[in-house]
């Protein structure tokens, strides 16, 4: 283990795997992932050689939204396990070296969530300013023209029949929007952190935190913001304010307890406004990376986009190519195999922190699911499709799942792939391993080189250590002089690795070179 910078916190150089819990691994047979199934199977993931677990929704649901509409912050559903099942989580994490995160959905509770409840049965209810309220107009017209998500252009307010007023709601009419600017608010989902940081959790990932703050006079909206989701334009200075006593709250924790933000504005100069001075989020989500296409042009542009945006506030990047809410990298990137192994270098060499999205190491793809096996309101079942384990009839989950399979499950499952040397999963360790090894790819500093055409080619430097990564985007071989002589570590198609750098780059290959002796996965 290569000692790293002194004073780095470990988010900086971690590279963060994703559990969607519903679709990583089911010990309970009943065809849904559960935390018992996510303990069985870290061995995986430290085999692997991540440094982190970010873990989706797993809190009670009516699962409306599948998790993101939470009836109970301070408790597992049932159909994921007991609060027992988590603390063994907790433990069986730590022992393997890897560090814990946990989705923590802010700015919005389920209708069936007992703060709802309460607040709906009265206009005097305690609970009523824990949301937000507000007349139809005399002529029954909305408060503003918000409208929400996953129904485009539907209005962002329901009427609550029993009160007679309309309840603010930036997703389904089930997910009312909490009013952080009641201090009772605030304080409850303080209350929520502590109880997840009490029990050990690393960090946080802050679902859509940026719409938190409202606008106190609920103004309408332009006509072409009005077009747009609530959500996607929401833009409060308050926000700032209460993500600092957030921080406040994080940073009172030993360990270097850390948060991650999803904020939905597509520049990297306005999500660098949510890194505060350092006193707001450690880290927040780069969307250019997870909506760039696959071009050099493309992600040579996001890249020095990225550098100019968050480099004034000294603010640190990251770099996603896939969630649970938007279709695989490898499905959007046309399906290529030579693509999909490409991008998997690209991903874990840029400076910043990568988020893998699981079944990215196994070079999955989107589920193809049908009509009658949708399920969820946002259309996003077909990246949430089940982790094959093996090539049995069930795949390791002792059931039939709750999706489809993605294609090529047999082919692509872990068992298949860890037998096979020559697989993308192999790849990935890899690429893994020589990240780890390398103080230049996990902190150092990064410099875009010239290159032809096609060919994306950067250097990162820290101290002595050197990498130069090499991505060829075109279907046709490309020559690069690195005006030195180097060494290739990891070749994403496997080829000529531990020999000497040719100068030339196959077509859709990607290269890590460098100076030292090749990293072995062991």
């Amino acid at each position: 283990m290569v000692t790293l910078h002194p004073g780095a916190p470990w988010w900086q150089s971690a590279v963060i795997y994703q559990i969607y819990p519903r679709s990583f691994a089911d010990a309970s047979g009943d065809g849904v992932g559960d935390l018992q199934g996510v303990i069985g199977r870290l061995d995986h993931l430290a085999w692997l050689g991540i440094d982190a677990i970010w873990l989706s929704p797993f809190f009670r649901s009516p699962m409306r939204d599948f998790g993101y509409d939470v009836s109970d912050y301070c408790d597992v559903d049932p159909l994921f396990g007991s609060l027992d099942d988590f603390d063994a989580l907790v433990a069986a994490t730590h022992e393997r070296g890897l560090r814990l995160i946990i989705d923590w959905v802010p700015a919005h509770t389920s209708s069936d969530h007992p703060w709802f409840v309460e607040a709906r049965a009265s206009r005097e209810s305690p609970r009523r300013d824990w949301y937000v309220w507000r007349d139809l107009g005399a002529n029954g017209e909305l408060p503003n023209n918000w409208t929400c998500s996953f129904h485009p252009g539907q209005p962002a307010w329901t009427l609550d029949e029993g009160s007679g007023q309309l309840y603010l709601h930036s997703f389904l009419p089930e997910q009312p929007d909490l009013n952080w600017a009641n201090p009772d608010v605030e304080a409850a989902m303080h209350d929520v952190l502590r109880f997840w940081l009490d029990r050990g959790v690393d960090g946080i990932r802050a679902d859509v935190i940026h719409n938190i703050g409202k606008d106190p006079l609920l103004a309408d909206l332009s006509p072409k913001l009005a077009r747009i989701p609530q959500q996607a334009v929401n833009e409060q200075p308050v926000t700032h304010e209460y993500l600092r006593r957030i921080r406040a709250l994080l940073d009172r924790y030993e360990g270097e307890r850390m948060m991650v933000g999803e904020v939905w504005r597509l520049l990297p100069e306005q999500t660098a406004l949510y890194y505060g001075k350092g006193d707001e989020l450690h880290l927040n989500f780069n969307l250019l990376s997870i909506l760039a296409d696959w071009s050099a042009a493309t992600w040579r542009d996001s890249i020095e986009k990225t550098a100019a945006g968050l480099d004034p506030v000294d603010a640190w990047p990251t770099w996603v190519l896939s969630n649970h809410d938007f279709p695989r990298h490898r499905t959007r990137f046309g399906g290529a195999e030579a693509t999909a192994r490409a991008a998997a270098i690209l991903l874990l060499t840029l400076r910043g922190t990568p988020f893998l999205y699981m079944g990215e190491e196994l070079g999955l793809e989107d589920a193809v699911v049908p009509p009658d096996r949708v399920v969820d309101p946002g259309g996003r079942d077909g990246c949430r499709a089940p982790i094959p384990w093996d090539a049995s009839a069930d795949r390791g989950w002792g059931a039939d799942p709750w999706l489809p399979w993605p294609p090529d499950a047999d082919a692509r499952s872990v068992e298949r792939q860890r037998k096979d040397d020559t697989s993308i999963l192999h790849l990935y360790r890899r690429t893994l391993a020589a990240r780890r090894a390398s103080p230049a790819l996990r902190l150092g500093e990064q410099t875009l080189l010239p290159a032809a055409e096609g060919l994306l080619a950067y250097r990162r430097e820290c101290d002595d250590d050197q990498r130069t990564v090499l991505v060829n985007f075109r279907d046709q071989p490309a020559r690069f002089d690195p005006g030195e002589r180097l060494e290739i570590e990891v070749a994403s198609d496997g080829a000529h690795e531990g020999e000497p750098f040719s100068g030339d780059v196959r077509a859709r290959q990607a290269l890590i070179l460098g100076r030292a002796a090749r990293t072995s996965a062991g």
